[in-house]
């Protein structure tokens, strides 16, 4: 008689244990958190101002409106301007698009060379370099206003392109050179065996298998650009505004009536780019801190 043998691992846990409670508790506890503003911000950019002013602040909209997004979209006042938060969507798509692919194109060529073309002084460069992450923009502020000033950019949009590339230079530079570091050195030396040089290597090795660490830079940039007010309200005037600095001059205006469907239809207008760039590219950016864009 043969004797059947029960196999052997650890027992399937109970879908309803203790810690499975206080874990998924946690869990919906903290999103909801973090989500209702969100829920308040939407509902009621979708009343109407009567309907404000019952105070219901979380009940739904009895009656669906876009008239709030329309109005912080082409007609509110920014300002002496009254029209909308338009203008200064298009001022930051100008500044965004050069911004991401100046500073990520000259980080990744940095991030490449300090990784496996080391030359003389490159680790105190790299040094250096790293320093300026961590040097606070206030004390940089009024410097960059008299550069900006004797270039004749101060005031314009590629002036603050040229800001927003030179401040992101440092931390992309790190993420770069992290990332191709963990690629195999034999790789790279196989390359030079068979005649490929800098940029032979660049473009057909290094950039095809770098784009997961190209996704978190781009989520990074898009994200620090876009919503950036500081440099935008210093180095830029009210024609160039962008969107970020438009929508603090209609959340603080302080003429006429408080129109908080518009507030916040205007908020969450200006915050629509960089969720959709995340959440299109979440997975990618998951990929690529997972793949060395944190390793030393």
């Amino acid at each position: 008689m043969v004797n059947i043998v029960d196999p052997s691992g650890p027992k399937p846990r109970r879908a309803l244990s203790a810690r499975n409670i206080m874990l998924y508790g946690t869990l919906i506890v903290v999103s909801m958190y973090y989500l209702l503003p969100l829920y308040v911000m939407v509902v009621t950019s979708l009343k109407g101002m009567p309907e404000i002013r019952l105070g219901n602040v979380f009940s739904p909209p009895l009656e669906i409106t876009t008239a709030a997004w329309t109005k912080a979209w082409s007609e509110a006042c920014t300002g002496i301007n009254c029209d909308g938060l338009s203008r200064g969507f298009w001022n930051s798509v100008q500044i965004l698009i050069p911004s991401v692919i100046l500073s990520i194109g000259v980080a990744s060529v940095n991030g490449y060379a300090l990784s496996h073309w080391k030359f003389k002084g490159s680790e105190t460069f790299f040094t250096i370099l790293i320093i300026g992450a961590f040097i606070p923009y206030q004390t940089m502020l009024y410097p960059i206003v008299i550069l900006l000033r004797e270039i004749g950019l101060m005031g314009s949009l590629w002036g603050l392109v040229l800001v927003h590339t030179v401040f992101g230079m440092p931390i992309l530079t790190l993420l770069f050179r992290n990332y191709f570091a963990s690629i195999p050195e034999e790789l790279f030396k196989a390359a030079r065996v068979d005649g490929a040089r800098f940029w032979g290597i660049y473009f057909q090795i290094m950039l095809p298998m770098a784009l997961p660490i190209f996704v978190v830079a781009i989520i990074l940039q898009v994200t620090g650009i876009w919503n950036d007010f500081l440099f935008g309200v210093i180095y830029t005037k009210p024609e160039t505004y962008p969107m970020t600095v438009q929508l603090n001059n209609i959340v603080n205006s302080v003429q006429g009536i408080k129109e908080y469907n518009v507030n916040m239809a205007a908020t969450l207008l200006t915050g629509l780019v960089p969720l959709v760039i995340y959440f299109a590219s979440g997975k990618l950016f998951v990929r690529g801190i997972a793949a060395g864009a944190v390793k030393g």
